[in-house]
């Protein structure tokens, strides 16, 4: 175990500038913070890059255990209170953090199931929807999420606390050539749907139990043109009252929720 009192310490600079997406994605690390998200780490052996700690932690249902199973780590940090709040974002900081590094997919891995499912999010940008798209996905047993360029991205710690581990479960790549990326599933045989307020479908009447693909569009502009222009069909969900669209997040659960049940139940 490491003692780090300054803020001025290298190890403890590079920890806060996690909190900036350039800086996350120069040295392909992230934060995940708080007692529940160590200890899914912990259990599924996830590689750390440092665990940093405050004796606050032993405040806190669970934290001696937890502390029990982490304290042979050899990047194990012990830094005062005050100056764990320096490093953390959270208001209410449970007093345990760890740093991991990013952990991409590839297209392949994702359509290693015979009848693939995949989400693609187009310039997703609230941390809170990425969050509960991902922690969603895992529950309705998605196989993968594309994430565009100009979405937010999927390693900000807002949305890693939204996902509620689930971070650790699911197939995640951000990517950037979205229009290749696409003409390169659809030559795999994977069917293409995008939401549209000019869907030509109800999302019942779609087959999701072959490969398919869902596009989620921008939470004010919905999706890009050049992508609708992608996809085999235009969707969208039945609705009786007089909201014109649903929140981006809401929307792909309803959805993730209907591929499951064609694909599962």
């Amino acid at each position: 175990m490491i003692t780090i009192t300054s803020s001025s310490n290298p190890t403890i600079k590079k920890i806060k500038s996690l909190h900036r997406k350039k800086d996350r994605w120069i040295s392909k690390q992230y934060i995940a913070e708080g007692i529940k998200m160590v200890e899914e780490i912990v259990d599924d052996g996830y590689e750390v890059e440092y665990l940093i700690y405050t004796d606050k932690l032993f405040d806190l249902k669970g934290g001696l255990e937890l502390f029990n199973r982490i304290k042979s780590y050899k990047n194990l940090i012990n830094v005062p209170e005050g100056l764990y709040k320096e490093i953390t974002k959270v208001e209410t900081p449970q007093g345990i953090m760890a740093v991991l590094p990013f952990r991409e997919s590839s297209i392949d891995s994702m359509l290693e199931k015979a009848n693939p499912f995949l989400v693609l999010l187009d310039r997703i940008q609230d941390p809170g929807n990425l969050g509960t798209i991902i922690r969603t996905a895992d529950a309705f047993g998605v196989d993968g999420i594309l994430i565009t360029e100009g979405s937010v991205d999927g390693y900000n710690p807002k949305v890693v606390r939204a996902t509620m581990g689930c971070i650790f479960r699911i197939n995640m790549l951000h990517i950037k050539k979205s229009i290749s990326i696409l003409k390169e599933l659809k030559d795999k045989g994977i069917k293409i749907y995008s939401t549209s307020l000019q869907g030509q479908n109800y999302i019942q009447e779609v087959n999701f139990k072959g490969p398919s693909l869902l596009i989620i569009g921008n939470e004010s502009r919905g999706v890009a043109d050049e992508l609708l222009k992608m996809a085999d069909n235009l969707i969208k969900i039945p609705m009786v009252g007089k909201a014109e669209s649903l929140n981006a997040a809401v929307a792909s659960s309803i959805i993730m929720y209907e591929a499951m049940r064609q694909r599962f139940l």
